[in-house]
């Protein structure tokens, strides 16, 4: 995949990771994917670790923010926009609730986080000298971003009209599958929670590339990981599992179906 360079309006554009212990959570992550990290220091202190895959930036791990220390630990998912205020504000009329206001991020960009009505949280990011991640699709990169939803028709309807988004229905292996399109550009996927997965909130979900999704869940559980759901295979998509890091964080990896 060629080096990304900017990331369109209305895409995901970055990830990054809120970790009980960031320094674990670089050593987990590094180990499983091959990431290597460049510390920016941040206003106050601290770092914020960019996590790059062959001298790319993919992703980046933290600390939990102030005032979140009961948040289990999580990964986020970033959608690039033109105007991060704007954007913000009317996430509020559709019924959306503002959980962190636009505030600029030094000369990284400006961001925002808002709940969508059916509680799923996601974060609006409008770029400066930080466009997002420089690498998606390779193994060790983003691959895809889902969401696990109890309300696809709210959900839908909301990022719809916030973001332009339409939902497409997709067959796959017996069930319909929903994808989020921007124009012709398919930017993520919605599935429902299943009652009987239990206490599960609704929640974007970051897919990591993998190039053998078995031989990496093997590794995930040698480096204190877990894999929860898994291996299996999605017909023309490829082969994925359900997996969560040491402090609980959960994120999922896929192994590509080989293209004709």
């Amino acid at each position: 995949m060629p080096s990304m360079t900017a990331h369109k309006p209305g895409t995901f554009c970055w990830v990054d990771f809120n970790a009980k212990d960031p320094n674990a959570a670089k050593q987990f992550y590094s180990a499983l994917f091959g990431w290597t990290v460049n510390e920016i220091p941040l206003e106050g202190g601290g770092t914020y670790s960019m996590m790059q895959k062959n001298g790319k930036t993919v992703a980046a791990i933290g600390g939990t923010p102030p005032g979140q220390e009961n948040v289990p630990p999580h990964w986020n998912s970033y959608v690039a926009v033109e105007n991060v205020d704007a954007v913000t504000n009317k996430a509020a009329t559709l019924g959306g609730t503002v959980a962190m206001p636009p505030f600029d991020v030094m000369e990284a960009g400006r961001m925002s986080a808002v709940q969508d009505p059916a509680g799923a949280f996601v974060f609006l990011w409008q770029p400066k000298e930080h466009k997002g991640a420089e690498l998606t699709m390779d193994a060790g990169s983003v691959c895809w971003n889902e969401l696990l939803t109890k309300d696809t028709s709210a959900a839908g309807s909301f990022y719809k009209n916030l973001l332009g988004w339409n939902v497409e229905q997709f067959p796959m292996d017996g069930m319909v599958y929903n994808i989020f399109k921007h124009g012709d550009t398919q930017v993520g996927g919605m599935f429902p929670i299943d009652p009987s997965w239990g206490p599960v909130p609704p929640n974007w979900t970051v897919y990591f590339a993998v190039d053998d999704c078995d031989a990496t869940c093997e590794k995930i559980k040698s480096l204190g990981g877990q894999v929860l759901m898994g291996p299996q295979d999605i017909e023309t998509v490829g082969r994925f599992a359900t997996c969560a890091d040491p402090q609980g964080g959960v994120f999922a990896i896929l192994q590509p179906a080989p293209r004709n």
